[in-house]
């Protein structure tokens, strides 16, 4: 006998005619989904999307379903909530990816398909993750930790390819048997442009405005994209994304790799949320100098792959002010590596 789906009606002020399905994902108990749907989690979510600058402001997106897949317990109240919203553009009507003698548990999830387990545990995502984890830093270099069971949670596929991965790892603390905080959001490395123009004495970044379903609202930020299987040409990569965000054409030659900057022990890379995700930034630089025509051409061009889902526009802000105009970590990372390093006298000079 089939297990009936769970799901409740939300209607939302800013699209009154059309009411929004969330529903529980296979496997997902019933106190579970109350829990989430109840959340303060979920609800700031709602009122973010809802909001004057919200996804839902101008009325060009609708939000048509929410599919709640996990839920993380902190004691009494929702520490982690994952889900997927399916919000969609009323125009194209496309949606918005070391320790031998103690052998490690990797288990699936109820409601987790076999294919997407054994996606999941064969993906490069998580193949990167162990070697991490059992690398000469990794948690369990000193055996002071010990890796005891992983549970896979959820798999988000892009096209062919694991795009997102969640899990639960039981890391053990070998002297007081308590478990140190494991819950994994992977997505692997991605890439990230500081593109400066300098135009007629003023220096400019060009920012994309982006649709981001995760925090309700756009967002400025900079040219960015995730990389392929954690390996493959990083400004390969770059280059492609710039182009494809912002319709500018950069040059292999005039990219600097900011990240190349820091400490060997960092990687070389910068960790935005290591508490719970993967994810690992390398920040490149592009300097070039162009026209005010081209500034003006540039300000307010619709990019991306509209088909796919990809809403982009093209905002050119003064570098000066680029602090104080998104929260983006991305800019304020690049900004703050470009400032050291122009300071202590790294970057190569221009022409």
């Amino acid at each position: 006998m089939s297990q009936q789906l769970l799901t409740h009606t939300l209607k939302l002020p800013s699209q009154p005619s059309e009411p929004v399905s969330v529903i529980a994902a296979p496997g997902l108990s019933d106190s579970d989904f109350r829990t989430a749907i109840g959340s303060s989690l979920f609800e700031q979510w709602l009122k973010n999307i809802q909001s004057d600058q919200g996804l839902l402001a101008d009325g060009s997106l609708s939000l048509k379903q929410v599919l709640i897949q996990g839920v993380d317990m902190f004691g009494k109240r929702i520490g982690f909530l994952k889900f997927k919203a399916d919000v969609i553009d009323k125009e194209t009507g496309q949606k918005l990816p070391s320790q031998p003698s103690e052998p490690v548990s990797v288990i699936a999830a109820p409601g987790l398909s076999d294919s997407d387990f054994r996606n999941a545990i064969g993906s490069s995502l998580f193949e990167q993750w162990l070697k991490n984890i059992q690398s000469d830093q990794g948690l369990l270099a000193d055996g002071s930790l010990f890796l005891k069971q992983v549970l896979i949670q959820g798999v988000d596929m892009f096209g062919k390819r694991i795009g997102f991965l969640k899990f639960k790892a039981d890391v053990i603390d070998k002297e007081t048997g308590q478990k140190v905080p494991g819950i994994v959001f992977a997505r692997g490395p991605a890439v990230a442009v500081l593109i400066l123009l300098e135009s007629e004495g003023t220096t400019y970044t060009v920012l994309t405005e982006q649709v981001r379903v995760p925090v309700g609202r756009p967002v400025l930020e900079l040219p960015a994209g995730m990389m392929d299987d954690n390996v493959g040409d990083v400004a390969g990569t770059a280059i492609r994304e710039v182009e494809e965000e912002t319709g500018i054409q950069l040059h292999l030659d005039d990219m600097v790799d900011l990240t190349s900057f820091l400490d060997p022990s960092t990687g070389c890379k910068v960790i935005p949320s290591p508490g719970g995700c993967d994810e690992e930034l390398s920040l490149l630089l592009y300097r070039g100098s162009v026209s005010a025509d081209v500034i003006k051409q540039l300000q307010g061009k619709e990019t991306g792959l509209r088909e796919h889902g990809e809403l982009i526009k093209v905002q050119v802000v003064p570098y000066d002010t680029l602090w104080r105009m998104t929260p983006d970590a991305k800019v304020l990372m690049s900004v703050a590596i470009y400032e050291m390093a122009k300071r202590d006298g790294l970057l190569p000079v221009t022409n």
